[in-house]
């Protein structure tokens, strides 16, 4: 069954999806972020303005080009069905996402604005549901990390 991991308390969701984009990068992860059109636009511009040391390979579905996607670990896609799938799903969408279950964890990032969090309550609600376990991390906590 799909883990589930709610990350709560993020500032700016964009700056904190590059983040854990870079993180799984360098750990070799197969990561899906799904999202808007217009966020997955923003988070594609911020991951190709990065420095060239913290460069995240990543590529856009269903934009690029089949063998593209095939290469790819990072795949940036309004749809998760067309993600990766047994890897993680990074979920910055307001809904459930389509297809969570073909990963084996989703990540759930809420910032601090209330109508997020109400949002992902309901989110938690539905997870909960369906009998998946739930953890929760504080990213307010861990912000002094790097």
């Amino acid at each position: 069954m799909t883990d589930i991991v709610f990350h709560f308390n993020v500032p700016d969701r964009l700056a904190y999806a590059s983040r854990l984009a870079h993180q799984a990068f360098r750990r070799e992860v197969k990561l899906t972020i799904t999202a808007s059109e217009g966020e997955l636009a923003e988070l594609d511009d911020r991951l190709w303005s990065l420095a060239p040391s913290d460069f995240v390979a990543h590529c856009r579905a269903p934009q690029a080009h089949a063998a593209l996607l095939a290469a790819s670990r990072i795949i940036l896609c309004a749809d998760p069905r067309l993600g990766l799938p047994e890897g993680v799903l990074l979920n910055l969408g307001a809904q459930l996402p389509t297809g969570f279950e073909q990963f084996q964890r989703v990540v759930e990032v809420v910032s601090l604005e209330e109508g997020d969090r109400v949002q992902a309550r309901l989110r938690w609600k539905q997870y909960a549901d369906a009998g998946h376990a739930i953890s929760r991390h504080d990213a307010a906590a861990g912000m002094g990390r790097r």
